[in-house]
């Protein structure tokens, strides 16, 4: 398989069978550029993960989840045929034709939402490949091959989220928030369902300004911070 190439602003770095997501993580600790992708790229699995270097507090920056998720879903819509569909979940998770077949995680140098912090890193990992000829025994869980999308090029899509990615950062950067949230919200998968979160269970009434999830129970509404989704690198 092809090295990936990556727009301007971007390098990557094959991990060769280790997890992107770790790695990235520890490349930052150790200080290294923003835009440094990692990726492991198996018959099975797609596994990447990009490093940012936020210029705002965590609170905001966290926001890069939701925003990786939107360019990757831009990115699969460009490449994948037109009959599948994906959706966004609020947590990370992706939903290729209602089902399970990926996700995206995030983690930071520092957990306080007021601090900017020294790196932010968002991984991503999707399933390519799932080695069963049927899915009815797991029918939440899917994989890109399961769904008519095994012709889809891993390695072009790691390039095509990257592009998506920067088309967002770049519009963030001018627009603010909105456009953003306009986006992610007509991509949301379960708006209306009910959902558990964090321990607490209630009916998902979609994203604050700022994505906190609303959540609605029978006591009355709460906003769970999309802080609460960063992963703990210590």
């Amino acid at each position: 398989m092809r090295a990936a190439e990556l727009p301007p602003l971007f390098s990557a770095l094959a991990t060769a069978g280790a997890d992107p997501f770790a790695a990235a993580c520890g490349e930052a600790q150790k200080g290294c550029d923003a835009g440094l992708v990692t990726y492991d790229i198996t018959p099975e699995h797609l596994r990447a993960a990009v490093v940012f270097a936020p210029e705002v507090p965590l609170e905001q920056a966290v926001i890069m989840l939701p925003l990786c998720g939107v360019g990757f879903q831009n990115a699969f819509g460009a490449i994948a045929p037109p009959e599948v569909s994906l959706q966004l979940q609020w947590a990370g998770e992706l939903r290729l034709n209602g089902a399970r077949c990926g996700v995206l995680e995030v983690a930071a140098a520092q957990q306080d939402p007021g601090t900017v912090p020294d790196w932010m890193v968002v991984g991503l990992t999707l399933s390519l490949w799932s080695g069963e000829e049927e899915t009815g025994a797991t029918p939440d869980i899917t994989a890109l091959s399961a769904e008519g999308c095994g012709e889809v090029e891993p390695v072009d899509l790691l390039e095509a989220w990257m592009r998506h990615t920067l088309v967002w950062i770049n519009r963030w950067d001018e627009d603010g928030v909105k456009p953003l949230h306009t986006e992610w919200t007509g991509l949301a998968h379960g708006i209306g369902d009910p959902i558990s979160v964090d321990g607490a269970t209630g009916t998902f009434r979609g994203i604050d300004e700022d994505f906190g999830l609303l959540l609605q129970q029978s006591g009355g509404a709460q906003i769970i911070p999309l802080t609460r989704l960063l992963k703990d690198t210590a």
